[in-house]
């Protein structure tokens, strides 16, 4: 199944909306697109409610991505994760890791 990705700027922000089922076979495209929308050291969200399921390449993914902006000074952040994908990081225990948004206009408003 595929994974649509779309990059926005919204507020200064760059919103990496992913849609669909973040697997092995999609997480080369999502790698390449979280570390681009990095640069430019805009602070990055990952707006994950229409994803509906998220295997541990995924996950490999955001934590790439949450290093690389740590390493460069960037913000990282999660928004609107689907409980799917939620479950996923409570178990790698990443909900204590990430910062998490409710929603996407929680962060965007300054919460």
């Amino acid at each position: 199944m595929a994974v649509d990705i779309e990059i926005r700027e919204i507020s200064a922000c760059r919103v990496v909306h992913l849609k669909g089922d973040v697997d092995l076979h999609v997480a080369p495209q999502v790698r390449e697109k979280l570390l681009e929308g990095l640069k430019g050291k805009a602070p990055l969200l990952v707006e994950l409610s229409a994803v509906t399921y998220m295997d541990s390449s995924g996950v490999a993914c955001l934590v790439e991505a949450f290093q690389q902006a740590r390493k460069q000074g960037s913000e990282f952040g999660l928004a609107a994760v689907a409980q799917p994908v939620l479950n996923v990081l409570k178990l790698a225990r990443l909900d204590k890791v990430f910062p998490i948004h409710a929603t996407l206009e929680e962060r965007l408003a300054g919460g």
